[in-house]
């Protein structure tokens, strides 16, 4: 493909390391953060810009990479007939209220689990102190990306559930305007998920398996994401069942981009958890990483819905995410004195290696931003295992002060494996 141009559109600096990968390829790109504590994001690797609506019209393609508004912008951008991915408003209502996702999916024909909506922590202290069970609390809206929020209640009297909306009500009620609190069903968590070009799902699917509790063993506070686990797959059962119910609509609002629903699914049957209607991170870096067709290429051909081919390296990837203090917490005095312009240094050449929080100053890699996500470091392989000797192999290449990670990605997926065979829900149809 000849020489593009591509510009970047990012409210946290989400999108860095796949602006990066576009120039290494050989294009133009440009980038704008729009969060101040986010700036230096990519300096040294990309090409930063202070307004990007002066770009609009340089640009071979415009890439939006999150919700929250972001989708109303894209959709208008689209409308007067610019190359752009990026959501709806529409889109952007699957992933940002959790109430309009599952009422969506209903409507398209996916069972959902039980669920009610709260504005008031009152009134959910008090329905759940009149139908005690199980259950997990979800917050909506912007709230929903301050992942340790989200609790998952373990005591079948609901109890646990009561105490932790108390203390929200005190501490969180003026960033918590709404939430969900959902039945909570057991099983295996697997995510699915394709590319949109604005008429059709592109194959193949991507089947994905998040690990978000900070240690290993699957313990401690929820961060946004800790590792991913994943491979490239035909429609199957879980995709079929729900993602798939959807095209009709996507095909109505014209988007493009990734879609991603994730699930809980047993031997009763497949529940859909929520949307993620944007690219997942780091699920996009990982998934570049076995991409054999240029990110760039597939890029262009999604934003001018030209049926873009996407070929992709057959096994499995993992990606583990590298991150330094505060992560997952937000504390600025710490960022200061542990982390900030800490050095990254490597023993080897830099393979499988996806930015973050990092800029490059004088040939060297340094963190910068403020929470504390580094790196992603990607291994991949024709067994599960041989990506996870791959990935650890490369990450004790690496050394940064006060670095950590966690060291069991992908151990979960020799027993979720077969219970999802058993199930039938991995068979392509």
């Amino acid at each position: 493909m000849e020489k593009k141009r591509f510009l970047f559109i990012s409210k946290e600096a989400l999108i860095s390391d796949i602006a990066w990968q576009i120039v290494k390829e050989g294009h133009e790109a440009k980038y704008f953060i729009e969060h101040q504590k986010d700036r230096e994001v990519a300096d040294g690797f990309v090409q930063k810009v202070d307004n990007w609506e002066k770009e609009v019209g340089w640009a071979d393609v415009i890439v939006f990479d999150d919700v929250l508004g972001h989708g109303t912008i894209a959709d208008k951008l689209r409308k007067e007939g610019r190359n752009v991915i990026g959501g709806t408003p529409y889109t952007d209502m699957l992933e940002d209220d959790r109430a309009f996702g599952q009422e969506e999916l209903r409507k398209a024909g996916v069972s959902i689990i039980p669920q009610w909506n709260f504005d008031s922590f009152d009134e959910a202290i008090d329905f759940v102190e009149q139908h005690p069970d199980k259950y997990v609390i979800k917050p909506s809206g912007e709230a929903q990306n301050m992942k340790r929020l989200l609790f998952v209640g373990e005591e079948e009297d609901g109890k646990d559930i009561v105490n932790v909306l108390k203390a929200y009500k005190k501490a969180w009620s003026n960033e918590i305007k709404n939430f969900q609190i959902q039945k909570r069903i057991t099983g295996v968590e697997v995510a699915v998920g394709a590319f949109f070009d604005g008429e059709q799902f592109i194959y193949p699917i991507n089947v994905n398996f998040e690990h978000k509790k900070l240690f290993a063993g699957n313990i401690g506070p929820s961060t946004g994401e800790m590792g991913t686990t994943m491979f490239w797959s035909g429609p199957n059962r879980i995709f079929n069942s729900t993602l798939k119910k959807m095209e009709y609509k996507l095909r109505e609002e014209r988007y493009v981009g990734y879609i991603d629903i994730n699930c809980m699914v047993n031997s009763n049957g497949i529940y859909p958890l929520e949307f993620t209607s944007r690219f997942g991170y780091p699920t996009i870096s990982i998934q570049q990483e076995a991409m054999l067709t240029p990110i760039s290429e597939f890029f262009y051909g999604l934003a001018t819905m030209s049926n873009p081919k996407l070929k992709v390296k057959s096994g499995f990837q993992i990606g583990v995410r590298v991150v330094a203090p505060p992560f997952p917490f937000d504390d600025k005095e710490v960022f200061n004195s542990e982390t900030k312009d800490a050095v990254i240094l490597f023993k080897k050449p830099t393979d499988g290696v996806h930015i973050e929080d990092v800029k490059l100053v004088n040939g060297e890699w340094l963190i910068t931003g403020g929470s504390g996500v580094v790196l992603i470091v990607v291994g991949t392989g024709q067994t599960m295992r041989q990506a996870q000797n791959q990935v650890y192999s490369r990450i004790s290449n690496i050394r940064i002060p006060n670095m950590y990670y966690r060291k069991d990605i992908g151990d979960r997926w020799f027993e979720d494996s077969d219970k999802l065979h058993n199930w039938g829900y991995l068979r392509e149809n």
